[in-house]
């Protein structure tokens, strides 16, 4: 069963995650012919459904958190369930697509597959993906990972270590499976770049458990660093996705 570590800041979340690049979806519709219905799972507070919502008759978008859910954007063809990843109330081959985006660590993958097997039709793309560390320059970097690593490190999940890795520890066992690469570049103030920090689960679980703000550690130099320009933010991205065969 996945664990929601996102329900107390949603709202934070819903702001300061990042979109995905149109390039990745340009690939995933290329080897998606069927467009009647897709699903977003762990959909947060919707990022991917509203990307896909133009593309698709229909989106179900689901997600464990309902204040998650509270911060997704409406749209007439999403429609927004409390739901785990693992067992689903849709009926069997119902969708032409399923997307995990940098939520699956946090799910039992293999009863997920197993669920999205039997959601999905004959044929159907299934994607999951995800980003590892942002990056920014050669100054910044070893600042945020001495805060990813040593100061916060000791809080993420055990399951954070599938984004470390890029899920090369879960199988996928689908037919046709493919791996692309992309990057989020964004332009990001040294404010908007600690808000972003603040939604990392692990800082959640630091300010709870040791009842102090991690980021007061590093915000001083990181903001002496960074300057008062806006300077470039990359986020790595890695993808695989296959087709279901039954």
């Amino acid at each position: 069963m996945a664990l929601d570590r996102f329900s107390n800041h949603a709202a934070q979340y819903a702001q300061f995650r990042i979109t995905y690049p149109a390039a990745l979806y340009e690939f995933l519709l290329s080897v998606t012919p069927g467009r009647e219905a897709a699903w977003d799972c762990g959909t947060g507070n919707g990022q991917v459904a509203a990307d896909l919502a133009p593309y698709f008759g229909r989106v179900e978008a689901t997600d464990i958190s309902q204040k998650q859910l509270e911060q997704a954007a409406p749209r007439p063809n999403i429609r927004y369930t409390v739901s785990g990843a693992e067992q689903t109330p849709f009926a069997n081959s119902t969708f032409d697509f399923v997307a995990v985006a940098q939520a699956l660590h946090w799910f039992d993958a293999a009863a997920f597959h197993q669920e999205a097997t039997r959601v999905a039709r004959q044929g159907a793309t299934i994607a999951e993906w995800g980003y590892g560390l942002v990056k920014v320059n050669e100054q910044i970097d070893p600042l945020i990972q001495h805060f990813y690593t040593n100061v916060v490190g000791p809080y993420w999940d055990e399951n954070r270590r599938h984004i470390d890795d890029e899920f090369a520890r879960i199988p996928f066992l689908f037919a046709q499976v493919e791996h692309r690469r992309f990057e989020e570049r964004q332009h990001w103030d040294a404010e908007r770049f600690l808000r972003y920090l603040q939604t990392w689960s692990s800082v959640q679980r630091y300010q709870q458990e040791v009842g102090e703000e991690p980021l007061r550690l590093i915000e001083q130099p990181l903001r002496e660093l960074w300057g008062e320009e806006k300077r470039e933010v990359c986020f790595p991205i890695f993808l695989r996705a296959g087709k279901i065969s039954k």
